[in-house]
């Protein structure tokens, strides 16, 4: 992993990494040609903006059989990050739906 910025790190397969504060977890997208979803980059790594909406699934959003456990990630967490601000959709199952925030340092965890 290297960063591109205090608030991105880039991924060994060309993905770019970035800290959810309302999962408490790094999640990842791809940007540029290639297989599998992508999305579009402004080219910003300091102030970065992402398209279209980043929706990251878990549990039982994924697997109707699934049994939560204390400590699970939320469920669904859908989001724009625009201008280095994540704007959290009112779909998204934690504490900063519906809430804008900045894209915090990036890290591999809660600290």
């Amino acid at each position: 992993m290297n960063a591109l910025s205090s608030t991105l790190g880039g991924s060994a397969d060309g993905g770019i990494l970035f800290m959810c504060p309302g999962c408490k977890a790094v999640h990842g997208i791809k940007v540029g040609e290639g297989a599998g979803p992508r999305w579009g980059y402004n080219g910003n790594p300091d102030a970065p903006t992402f398209t279209p909406s980043i929706l990251v699934t878990t549990g039982r959003a994924v697997d109707p059989n699934f049994k939560p456990e204390p400590g699970d990630p939320p469920e669904v967490c859908h989001s724009f990050i625009t201008d280095g601000r994540i704007q959290f959709l009112t779909d998204s199952s934690h504490a900063l739906a519906g809430q804008t925030v900045p894209l915090p340092p990036f890290s591999w965890g809660e600290e």
